[in-house]
Protein backbone atom coordinates (compact mmCIF):
# COMPACT_ATOMS: atom_id res chain seq x y z
CA UNK A 1 0.00 0.00 0.00
CA UNK A 2 1.15 3.53 -0.77
CA UNK A 3 2.53 5.64 2.05
CA UNK A 4 0.06 8.41 1.26
CA UNK A 5 -2.91 9.12 -0.99
CA UNK A 6 -3.89 12.37 -2.71
CA UNK A 7 -7.23 11.74 -4.41
CA UNK A 8 -10.27 13.98 -4.77
CA UNK A 9 -13.69 12.87 -6.03
CA UNK A 10 -16.31 15.50 -6.84
CA UNK A 11 -19.82 15.26 -8.26
CA UNK A 12 -21.17 18.71 -9.01
CA UNK A 13 -22.22 21.30 -11.56
CA UNK A 14 -20.21 23.82 -13.54
CA UNK A 15 -20.77 27.34 -12.24
CA UNK A 16 -19.68 28.93 -15.52
CA UNK A 17 -18.62 27.91 -19.00
CA UNK A 18 -15.18 26.23 -19.10
CA UNK A 19 -12.16 28.38 -19.91
CA UNK A 20 -9.84 26.75 -22.47
CA UNK A 21 -6.31 28.08 -22.98
CA UNK A 22 -3.53 27.01 -25.34
CA UNK A 23 0.19 26.95 -24.63
CA UNK A 24 2.91 27.91 -27.11
CA UNK A 25 3.97 24.24 -27.28
CA UNK A 26 0.50 23.25 -28.53
CA UNK A 27 -0.75 21.84 -25.22
CA UNK A 28 -4.06 22.97 -23.80
CA UNK A 29 -5.64 23.36 -20.38
CA UNK A 30 -9.26 23.64 -19.25
CA UNK A 31 -10.21 25.57 -16.12
CA UNK A 32 -13.50 24.65 -14.47
CA UNK A 33 -15.45 26.07 -11.55
CA UNK A 34 -17.40 23.21 -9.95
CA UNK A 35 -20.10 23.64 -7.30
CA UNK A 36 -20.94 20.91 -4.82
CA UNK A 37 -23.87 21.33 -2.45
CA UNK A 38 -25.08 19.60 0.67
CA UNK A 39 -28.57 19.83 2.16
CA UNK A 40 -29.75 19.18 5.70
CA UNK A 41 -32.60 19.92 8.05
CA UNK A 42 -31.87 22.24 10.99
CA UNK A 43 -32.57 20.32 14.21
CA UNK A 44 -33.82 23.36 16.09
CA UNK A 45 -36.02 25.03 13.46
CA UNK A 46 -36.81 22.16 11.09
CA UNK A 47 -35.79 24.49 8.27
CA UNK A 48 -34.06 23.07 5.17
CA UNK A 49 -30.50 24.38 4.83
CA UNK A 50 -28.03 24.23 1.97
CA UNK A 51 -24.32 24.98 1.69
CA UNK A 52 -22.44 25.23 -1.60
CA UNK A 53 -18.68 24.83 -1.96
CA UNK A 54 -16.81 26.02 -5.06
CA UNK A 55 -13.84 24.06 -6.39
CA UNK A 56 -11.23 25.08 -8.95
CA UNK A 57 -10.56 22.20 -11.33
CA UNK A 58 -7.70 22.24 -13.85
CA UNK A 59 -7.57 19.67 -16.67
CA UNK A 60 -4.18 19.09 -18.37
CA UNK A 61 -5.20 15.82 -20.08
CA UNK A 62 -5.56 16.88 -23.75
CA UNK A 63 -8.21 14.26 -24.59
CA UNK A 64 -10.32 15.42 -21.63
CA UNK A 65 -9.77 19.08 -22.59
CA UNK A 66 -11.38 18.18 -25.94
CA UNK A 67 -14.39 16.65 -24.17
CA UNK A 68 -14.70 19.72 -21.93
CA UNK A 69 -14.49 22.06 -24.92
CA UNK A 70 -17.07 20.18 -27.01
CA UNK A 71 -19.65 19.12 -24.46
CA UNK A 72 -19.50 21.02 -21.15
CA UNK A 73 -21.12 24.35 -20.34
CA UNK A 74 -22.45 26.23 -17.33
CA UNK A 75 -24.80 23.93 -15.41
CA UNK A 76 -23.32 20.65 -16.73
CA UNK A 77 -23.25 17.88 -14.10
CA UNK A 78 -19.90 16.07 -13.92
CA UNK A 79 -17.97 13.45 -11.98
CA UNK A 80 -14.30 14.35 -11.41
CA UNK A 81 -11.37 12.37 -9.99
CA UNK A 82 -8.12 14.25 -9.54
CA UNK A 83 -5.55 15.28 -6.97
CA UNK A 84 -5.09 18.40 -4.87
CA UNK A 85 -2.21 20.67 -5.85
CA UNK A 86 -1.26 24.03 -4.37
CA UNK A 87 0.65 26.53 -6.47
CA UNK A 88 2.06 29.99 -5.91
CA UNK A 89 1.45 32.90 -8.28
CA UNK A 90 1.91 36.67 -8.32
CA UNK A 91 -1.26 38.75 -8.58
CA UNK A 92 -1.67 42.00 -10.55
CA UNK A 93 -0.49 44.10 -7.60
CA UNK A 94 2.72 42.04 -7.29
CA UNK A 95 1.67 40.15 -4.14
CA UNK A 96 2.43 36.44 -3.88
CA UNK A 97 -0.70 34.31 -3.56
CA UNK A 98 -1.44 30.61 -3.18
CA UNK A 99 -4.30 28.61 -4.65
CA UNK A 100 -5.31 24.99 -4.18
CA UNK A 101 -6.87 23.22 -7.16
CA UNK A 102 -8.14 19.78 -8.14
CA UNK A 103 -5.83 18.79 -11.00
CA UNK A 104 -6.33 16.15 -13.71
CA UNK A 105 -2.93 15.39 -15.25
CA UNK A 106 -2.28 13.34 -18.40
CA UNK A 107 -2.85 9.63 -17.69
CA UNK A 108 -4.27 10.51 -14.26
CA UNK A 109 -7.70 11.61 -13.27
CA UNK A 110 -11.13 11.03 -14.66
CA UNK A 111 -13.98 13.19 -15.93
CA UNK A 112 -17.44 11.80 -16.66
CA UNK A 113 -20.41 13.76 -17.98
CA UNK A 114 -23.47 12.89 -15.94
CA UNK A 115 -26.16 14.62 -17.99
CA UNK A 116 -25.46 13.34 -21.50
CA UNK A 117 -24.00 14.99 -24.57
CA UNK A 118 -26.83 17.30 -25.56
CA UNK A 119 -25.72 20.90 -25.77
Amino acid sequence: MAGSVNKVILVGNLGRDPEIRSFQNGGRVANLSVATSENWKDRNTGERKERTEWHRVVVFNDALVGVVERFLKKGSKIYIEGQLETRKYTDQSGAERYTTEVVLRPFRGELTMLDGREG
